[in-house]
């Protein structure tokens, strides 16, 4: 089915993901780096557009580095021997990581000095935000820490196994940010059922084991209401 073939299709992309972060180091460290400019961010109050850009910089730093990463395999595959024209297409794949990662940080200082420039003038002050951006960017985050602590695992499937469960803690996470958008008990009561039944179908199903899950579930709601915390 086609809905069938478009979620194996993603579990094959998210694997991918995963297994650059495992065998990357350089990819963990621009994921810590996307963590720490989207926090940064939002705590300066960046202008939309200043956020926009900064976020397409990070993205693409790390669309760099994975497609670096897929070069080098690919040549290791064709390349079986030592070969200077080998070497060569991983320096140009590598020189083209290098490029963009300095790309991002010019736009980093000229976005962020203003901002930062602020904070000696007047002090520190941590910006306020919506409450969908703070689901927004809290739902980011709990992807990319999930990744992250995967990738040091070293076991199970992005969709499938592996500490701490992904579904879990995306789940918890939608259920802190439906109490806090709605405010009412209701939703917040059927949201938590939604998010206990989705975490308790990854145990049946054996993808994974209650204590991934419960590890899932307090990573996801514990982030979530600390960006609230913090930023509402």
């Amino acid at each position: 089915m086609p809905l069938r073939r478009w979620i194996d299709s993603t579990n094959n992309a998210i694997e991918g993901i995963l297994h650059a972060a495992k065998t990357q180091r350089h990819l963990r460290y621009h994921f810590y780096s996307a963590v720490a400019v989207l926090v940064l961010g939002y705590i300066l109050g960046l202008k939309r557009i200043d956020f926009l850009i900064i976020s397409i910089a990070v993205i693409l730093v790390l669309l760099a580095e994975m497609v670096n990463t897929a070069v080098e395999y690919v040549v290791d595959m064709i390349s079986l021997e030592h070969s200077e024209k080998a070497r060569i297409a991983k320096d140009v794949a590598a020189g083209a990581v290098l490029i963009t990662a300095f790309g991002a940080a010019v736009l980093g200082y000229i976005i962020l000095f203003p901002y930062l420039g602020r904070i000696f003038e007047k002090g520190i002050f941590i910006a306020k935000h919506s409450k969908e951006e703070i689901a927004l960017i809290a739902v980011i985050l709990v992807l990319i820490l999930v990744v992250v602590l995967k990738s040091y695992s070293g076991k199970g499937r992005p969709l499938r196994g592996g500490m701490p469960s992904g579904h879990a803690s995306i789940a918890f996470s939608a259920w802190v940010a439906v109490t806090y958008i709605t405010e009412n008990l209701t939703a917040s009561l059927l949201s938590f059922m939604l998010a206990v039944v989705i975490a308790q179908s990854r145990v049946t199903v054996k993808a994974h084991t209650p204590v991934e899950v419960i590890a899932g579930a307090l990573l996801g709601a514990g982030i979530t209401v600390l960006l609230f915390f913090v930023f509402y």
